[in-house]
């Protein structure tokens, strides 16, 4: 099988992996080295970087040889289908010819598990070392962090890549047990406090030694996959607020479960992925991280899992009539980020603009509010959007038709590299 046969496969299997994006490191140009990340912010294949620009990383296996049989995975042992191996020679001379060209601005390297953890992150180590050694290429990398390899081997896999990311996949540990018997909770997480502790560490060091080797800069990711298992949006949330409050994680991602296999603990084959719901978990995840939203604030018992029909914020703000309306006069910073339609650059430049002079309703959309959410929030002066009535009925329908233009519409497919355009 030749490189470009091999590229096929492990490209195409590599497409259900989302946890990668932005990667916020900062790898600048280097005399003797080629590739920086200081201008390419990015962590999957077409995404945008901070200024905006659409930027392109190769998202491959290293093998979908796997030794585990995860029920929900297409490159389980047990499912037929053709399988591949990279050496690291040619994963990292395909790599460094696609950056020649222009093709790509990085790395994003993950693997099935061929032979044992260890075994694959030697060689994902091995590529990355003839990538920055061998090749001098300073570009980003985001590597997977094997679930049950030696703390020595993540380590240095550390050292050599930007982001690394353990997916959790499965959002429960009784989840773990049925689908993917042969994971535990134990060997997902270990690693991901190995990473979060050392990566302090680095940071410690850096500050000592300006020239000190630097740990995962761009810190580390996990992914869940939504819609395989029956948990519901409340435990799937809980377990994103204490990724990010133990382990320091930078994102989690949320996958939709595509139904690619047969199998009587899983979604029939002809099931459509949930993808709305996959949206609003980013919306939810947006407000823990920078809303100051609690999970259990969004969802409880009694309403485990988001309503379809509107966003986490309009939902929470419907069940809490009582905080409203806001005076975006007087508010503080806290309370005008719980008004539906008012983000955390528009808070901002209410906060600015109110120094200056009293603000009136006409002056908040050029602060960037979104009044047909907002004006049923907030007031400016004490006065309302001029002739607005309503009833909780009212509402719910006014937030509906806001929201309806926004629903995620049906994904675009990743194209191959050898597609016809």
């Amino acid at each position: 099988m030749d490189v470009l046969e091999k590229l096929t496969i492990l490209t195409d299997a590599a497409k259900y992996d989302a946890a990668c994006t932005s990667s916020g490191g900062s790898r600048t140009a280097k005399r003797g080295y080629i590739g920086n990340t200081s201008t390419s912010l990015a962590g999957c294949c077409h995404t945008f970087s901070a200024d905006g620009r659409c930027v392109t990383l190769l998202k491959v296996l290293m093998t979908n040889r796997c030794v585990y049989d995860c029920k929900y995975c297409v490159n389980r042992r047990s499912n037929e289908t053709r399988r591949a191996a990279f050496t690291p020679e040619e994963l990292a001379d395909l790599t460094i010819n696609f950056y020649r060209r222009n093709y790509i601005e990085g790395l994003f390297l993950s693997s099935g598990v061929f032979r044992s953890p260890d075994y694959t992150t030697e060689l994902m180590i091995r590529t990355l070392r003839l990538l920055r050694e061998t090749y001098r290429f300073n570009g980003y990398v985001h590597a997977k962090a094997i679930p049950g390899a030696a703390p020595e081997l993540v380590e240095q896999l550390g050292f050599l890549a930007d982001r690394l990311s353990v997916n959790i996949e499965l959002p429960s540990e009784s989840g773990l047990k049925t689908l993917a018997p042969d994971k535990t909770k134990q060997a997902i997480l270990t690693p991901m406090r190995q990473i979060q502790v050392r990566n302090r560490q680095s940071k410690e060091e850096l500050v000592k030694y300006r020239h000190a080797p630097k740990f995962a800069p761009a810190g580390q990711s996990t992914q869940l996959i939504v819609g395989a298992t029956a948990d519901n949006d409340l435990h799937i949330l809980r377990l994103t607020q204490g990724l990010y409050d133990r382990y320091g994680l930078k994102r989690v991602f949320y996958s939709a479960y595509v139904p690619v296999v047969e199998h009587a603990l899983l979604p029939a084959k002809d099931a459509k992925p949930p993808l709305l719901r996959e949206h609003r978990l980013y919306q939810a995840d947006w407000l823990l991280r920078f809303y100051g939203f609690r999970a259990e604030e969004l969802l409880d018992e009694k309403n485990p899992d988001f309503d379809p029909r509107v966003d986490p914020k309009c939902s929470w703000a419907l069940s809490h009539l009582n905080f409203f309306p806001v005076e975006v006069n007087t508010a503080d910073y806290d309370s005008l980020l719980r008004i539906p339609g008012v983000g955390v650059t528009s808070a901002k430049r209410i906060l600015a603009a109110r120094r200056t002079g009293p603000l009136h309703i006409e002056n908040l959309p050029k602060l960037g509010v979104v009044m047909k959410r907002a004006q049923y929030f907030l007031t400016a002066s004490g006065k309302t959007a001029d002739g607005l009535r309503f009833t909780p009925d009212s509402l719910l329908r006014g937030l509906i038709a806001a929201e309806r233009p926004l629903l995620p519409q049906p994904p675009m497919e990743q194209l191959s590299l050898f597609a016809a355009v």
